[in-house]
């Protein structure tokens, strides 16, 4: 156990961390980010966790499912509809507001401006945190499968590449409001620490019982989707022309799909 919280601690820190460096980049960008890069990273993003959550997540939820005797696709199903749900229902309950939008979505709150856009991302950053340590575990309970700790290692690659833009998306906006540099620079790092929160907790929810492990990858699956077509495709195709938006979901999913089938 000690080992896989290890690992999960050190793979959901390494995006907390590309989370903190695109967060950085409020001390050299003067305005903010002009609209069709804004949409190649939101699609960018997309791409990557159409790919994670497939090859990283519901293929090896299945493959583990299989080799314990359980027809794949019941976890892998299972799974990912509690996923779903698990997000539809934070989406639903917490209060958050994305960059650009004007009404708060979630239940009503007197929250400022600010603190909405800060929840609105660490949102999205929660089925990250989730499939990154989950898939160290993972790695961690196969440790003498090579390929287990490179999939687990392409898919941080993956998740921290696009999670650089996501900090920035963050931080500028903060900016943009009026925060000072410093303290819009740590709301966008501090979207990012969800990530290493929830990576361990699903693997301590994990731990006492091996059979949940094909479960819970799904659910990390159903998750991440959800953001997807809730939240990051949608914002991705704003504006007039959406090629930005749709060749950003293009390359997300090629660099992870091959990030996924080289390194795994």
């Amino acid at each position: 156990m000690q080992e896989r919280l290890l690992w999960a601690a050190i793979g959901t820190g390494f995006t907390f961390l590309m989370t903190s460096a695109g967060a950085g980049l409020v001390f050299f960008f003067k305005r903010e980010m002009k609209a069709a890069i804004q949409r190649v990273f939101l699609g960018f993003a997309a791409g990557v966790m159409i790919a994670a959550a497939v090859w990283s997540l519901l293929i090896p939820a299945m493959e583990e499912a299989e080799a314990a005797g359980t027809p794949g696709w019941i976890p892998a199903a299972g799974g990912f509809v509690l996923g779903v749900l698990f997000l539809l229902g934070l989406d639903t309950l917490m209060p958050h507001l994305h960059p650009g939008a004007k009404t708060p979505e979630g239940h009503p709150s007197g929250l400022r401006r600010s603190s909405l856009l800060f929840l609105a991302v660490t949102l999205h950053n929660i089925p990250e945190g989730m499939a990154v340590g989950l898939s160290f575990a993972l790695a961690a309970q196969h440790s003498a499968e090579p390929g287990s700790w490179m999939a687990a290692l392409a898919l941080a690659i993956g998740i921290g590449i696009q999670n650089f833009p996501e900090g920035t998306a963050v931080a500028l906006p903060l900016r943009q409001e009026g925060m000072s540099r410093w303290k819009a620079f740590l709301y966008g790092a501090a979207s990012g620490a969800v990530e290493p929160l929830f990576g361990i907790l699903v693997v301590l929810a994990a731990g006492p019982i091996a059979s949940v492990m094909p479960w819970l990858l799904s659910f990390a699956a159903g998750a991440m989707l959800y953001v997807v077509v809730e939240e990051l495709i949608p914002e991705a195709h704003l504006g007039e022309h959406s090629n930005a938006g749709t060749l950003g979901v293009m390359g997300g999913f090629l660099i992870m799909m091959v990030l996924d089938v080289v390194l795994g």
